[in-house]
């Protein structure tokens, strides 16, 4: 009996030596992803853009011993169409709503990994009403009949909270204001108020800090900090209430491993990478903190609340 045994112990440790044998010694996610493709959302200068992603692209090749490919969009919505496509399996700057519209065109396709957090680890950020400091505009009602610039259609913080507080408010922004337009992002928008072609417009901020810095985060940090804005130079009429900060976010089917390894890169990288943090948040925070869906899901219905809208529904 003993025989039996032992010669049953054998055979059974040769089985599994021949099936580690013929399993590759690197069996995880890089057999099946050979580059990660990133999709970087529009609304600023490409070449600024670029400039802040370059060190931020060496470094994910690093960490994840792969190829990894930048792709920037004209507008919000190139992002969206190429995760629908199938063409990114990564966007580390999408805002809330074109993660809304990316997650209901894909049919729940995609998914948050984590958030960014502001310096006292609130995730959220405010939009704001502004225009020209020297501009004789003082209150809200005061811009009834005005031209508006809003940032782009799939912005959350550059039309569609905006939008949703004024009608909140009694003041349908197609009816109160005389005409409103899309800047092409928050950076164009910005500045085409600047320039007089509109008289007001909406981007986003974090709310903390110092406001003659920019904040501490933001559109209105990162042109301070590019020299394109002086604080002094626009005055803020109006802001929302806080809003979810955009999420990093994944293809749905990319491998566990891999989404598991891109949520250790991101939550570390405050620590090891400080100023690369704060060059692809457009400002400084306090790191990232995982996420779920479930965070979004009121921008998600604002969105389809927005479409039944925009439809006459």
């Amino acid at each position: 009996m003993m025989i039996r045994r032992t010669l049953f112990a054998t055979i059974a440790a040769a089985a599994v030596s021949a099936l580690f044998a013929a399993t590759p010694a690197h069996a995880d996610w890089h057999d099946q992803v050979k580059e990660l493709r990133v999709g970087l959302i529009g609304g600023e200068n490409a070449g600024d853009q670029l400039a802040r992603y370059t060190d931020f692209k060496a470094y994910l090749e690093k960490k994840l011993n792969v190829p990894v490919k930048l792709f920037q969009a004209s507008d919000y919505a190139g992002v969206m169409q190429a995760f629908s496509a199938g063409q990114l399996d990564l966007s580390p700057n999408m805002g809330a709503a074109i993660y809304a519209a990316t997650w209901i065109d894909t049919n729940g396709g995609i998914e948050p990994i984590v958030v960014a957090k502001e310096l006292d680890g609130s995730t959220g950020y405010y939009s704001v009403l502004y225009c020209r400091a020297d501009s004789p505009y003082k209150s809200i009602d005061d811009l009834k009949g005005k031209s508006i610039a809003y940032a782009d259609p799939n912005s959350t913080s550059g039309f569609l909270v905006p939008a949703s507080e004024f009608r909140g408010m009694g003041k349908d922004p197609t009816k109160f204001f005389s005409k409103t337009s899309f800047g092409g992002g928050h950076e164009q928008a910005v500045v085409a108020v600047m320039k007089g072609q509109y008289d007001a417009g909406f981007t986003w901020i974090s709310g903390q800090g110092k406001m003659e810095d920019g904040y501490t985060r933001g559109n209105l940090r990162s042109m301070v900090d590019k020299k394109m804005l002086s604080m002094d130079q626009i005055r803020i009429l109006w802001q929302s209430r806080l809003i979810p900060n955009g999420p990093v976010v994944v293809r749905k089917d990319l491998p566990a491993d891999l989404k598991a390894e891109l949520t250790k890169v991101f939550l570390a990288l405050k620590d090891d990478q400080p100023k690369m943090y704060v060059d692809i948040n457009q400002g400084d925070g306090a790191g990232y903190a995982t996420v779920t869906h479930e965070f979004y899901q009121p921008v998600v219905d604002m969105k389809r609340a927005e479409a039944d809208i925009r439809r006459g529904g």
